[in-house]
């Protein structure tokens, strides 16, 4: 019996953008008008937990009112032909709700909580998140995201499952954010790799067997299937 091809894919910002969920930073560094260090690090969460809950809550309410887009819908259909493993560094949750069966989230989940004194200890979570929210431990809850600073848990598994790939695809990443970045060195040699990014910051000269797709995520996916098939 015919083994179906590993496709592992990567993605970040870019994939959700045609969704209409903003791209992590913008220019200026800032995350909807505030500073990483304020919403988005341990030490921002111990000045101010009241500024960060309310942040990531505006962030899941907006998360609510989106759908996935083309996108993710025809990432979802790879699995008819490949088995396809998606690890993604979005903490949306548009590739499950589009159907994708093996989604690794590097960076967290905003529909997800977690205690602040028991990692293990995760909560599925769709409603505004308080001071005073708290785990069957009585410890506050933070939001279930990986923070700057913070171990990725999940980074071994993701290298593991691009350690295994027969075709990587990187789509709407800067591969810039590390150590998430580093998992273009994880697959075999001569693996084939497609980079899809309307700004690419990589040259094919960079890596052996690296094809790049210098489009949008949707239009970009429909180019790849096209090779593929």
């Amino acid at each position: 019996m015919n083994h179906k091809k590993r496709i592992v894919v990567l993605t970040g910002a870019g994939m959700s953008a045609e969704s209409g969920i903003k791209t992590f930073r913008d220019a200026g560094g800032l995350w909807e008008g505030h500073s990483i260090e304020e919403v988005a690090t341990p030490q921002g969460w111990e000045r101010n937990p009241k500024l960060v809950l309310e942040f990531y809550n505006q962030r899941r309410k907006q998360l609510l009112e989106v759908q996935p887009n083309k996108a993710h819908y025809l990432l979802h259909s790879l699995e008819d032909k490949y088995d396809v493993n998606i690890i993604t560094q979005n903490v949306d949750d548009l590739h499950e709700r589009a159907g994708s069966n093996n989604v690794l989230h590097l960076h967290g989940e905003l529909r997800k909580v977690r205690s602040t004194t028991d990692e293990s200890l995760v909560y599925d979570w769709d409603t505004d998140l308080h001071l005073g929210d708290l785990c069957k431990n009585n410890s506050q809850l933070r939001p279930h995201i990986v923070w700057f600073g913070e171990a990725v848990p999940n980074l071994l598994i993701a290298e593991d499952i691009t350690q295994k790939a027969d075709i990587l695809i990187i789509i709407g990443t800067s591969m810039q954010v590390y150590p998430a970045a580093n998992l273009i060195y994880a697959v075999k040699s001569n693996t084939p790799i497609y980079f899809i990014d309307p700004k690419p910051n990589i040259a094919e000269s960079h890596f052996d067997n690296l094809t790049i797709i210098p489009d949008s995520a949707t239009n970009g996916i429909e180019k790849l299937i096209q090779v593929l098939n």
